[in-house]
């Protein structure tokens, strides 16, 4: 991993101690475990865990084992202290496997990971093997063609994330790879998996939804209205991040167009 990864994440950490304490709740952990349907997971791997939004979730409302993976000193922490198991390697290093056996875990979630690392090729292989066939990987990464990003970028002609706004610094920093939904259905289903669903969390809980409720309850109902109406009518394209699940089948790309479900 970069060798500025960790202190980055640490940087962006700070007072961190439990769980509540963290500023950036997201929709894409709220619809955990919804997302896993009737798929009966067994063993589940989350890699770059962070301070365990989503294992949270899936720990407290899911029946299977759960490992959550992360490299930085306060997440690991965190997610000891909720009694999560956690295994502490580095994903991106392309010289060296996940020390995983292989298809040692049926479901696989990655969530914002992908667009922090170098060596995406590396990373996708080994989540590859460590699944077996018919395993399950759920992915996401800032989707740069939705409309929350495309829209201000059109509006300001300035980058996605700004280096001298507080709240997108650290993404101008971090984020070393740029993904939009059709670019991570494509890529990812070039490694022998096959697109099964995509799901889109509207408005509900995310820190940023909780804030403007807060500020405009009148504004978050229309903001949630709006949202609630482009996810279910529109394409998945124009969502912030889509969550997708793809399905581990050897021996052949993935195609085809996933089912949307909006939670």
């Amino acid at each position: 991993m970069r060798e500025d990864a960790v202190s980055l994440e640490e940087q962006r950490l700070s007072g961190v101690e439990v769980i509540e304490d963290y500023p950036s709740f997201h929709e894409r952990h709220r619809i955990f475990p919804a997302v896993f349907e009737n798929r009966e997971h067994k063993r589940i791997l989350d890699v770059a865990a962070g301070v365990g939004c989503a294992a949270q979730r899936i720990h407290n409302g899911y029946p299977a084992e759960l490992v959550c993976n992360d490299v930085a000193p306060t997440s690991l922490r965190v997610l000891g202290g909720m009694g999560l198991n956690t295994v502490s390697f580095n994903l991106d290093d392309a010289t060296e496997p996940f020390p995983l056996d292989s298809g040692s875990f049926d479901a696989v979630v990655a969530l914002a990971t992908i667009e922090h690392l170098i060596y995406t090729d590396h990373f996708v292989k080994e989540i590859h093997r460590v699944l077996p066939d018919n395993g399950h990987f759920y992915v996401s990464a800032p989707n740069y063609s939705g409309l929350t990003y495309l829209l201000p970028f059109m509006v300001s002609g300035r980058t996605f994330h700004d280096p001298l706004d507080p709240e997108s610094r650290y993404e101008f920093y971090a984020h070393v790879r740029y993904f939009t939904y059709r670019t991570l259905l494509e890529y990812v289903g070039s490694f022998g998996f096959v697109p099964e669903a995509v799901y889109l969390g509207v408005p509900q809980e995310s820190t940023k939804y909780r804030t403007l409720c807060e500020k405009s309850k009148m504004k978050a109902a229309a903001f949630r209205f709006a949202m609630t109406t482009v996810y279910s009518l529109g394409s998945p394209r124009w969502a912030a991040e889509p969550v997708l699940c793809f399905r581990k089948c050897s021996g052949q790309q993935g195609s085809g167009k996933p089912r949307k479900v909006v939670l």
